[in-house]
């Protein structure tokens, strides 16, 4: 079956200690993470269950216990966390997430860093 069913997570805010720099994951910064959850909801739509499909709010839950937790020294591999954590539901067919580092500490003016990787079940 061909999924084109979504569920969207954007802006999920949490303070983390992930970095390559010591004061990085000494004094923390924010994180800001979308996850865009690729699954059928036709069931979930049938029944008006919430078992039926993925909870969004347990979702939220587990991307901001990831970044709050074990700091690692790439974005890129916090965002692997994430995709992880969220395929281990097998409703779940493939996963964006956006990892965003607005406090990266670039000597330049910007408006954000980010890493988006997209991972499906096999």
């Amino acid at each position: 079956m061909d999924v084109t069913d979504r569920i969207v997570l954007r802006g999920i805010r949490a303070r983390g200690h992930h970095g390559v720099y010591d004061f990085e994951r000494e004094q923390g910064q924010d994180f800001v993470v979308d996850a865009t959850l690729h699954l059928a909801l036709h069931t979930a739509a049938a029944t008006d269950d919430v078992a039926d499909t993925v909870h969004y709010g347990e979702v939220a839950e587990q991307i901001t216990a990831i970044v709050g937790g074990e700091p690692v020294n790439l974005i890129e591999t916090l965002a692997e966390r994430i995709a992880a954590a969220v395929l281990q539901d097998e409703r779940v067919r493939t996963v964006e997430v956006t990892v965003h580092k607005p406090q990266a500490p670039i000597a330049q003016v910007f408006d954000d860093v980010a890493v988006t990787i997209v991972r499906s079940r096999a």
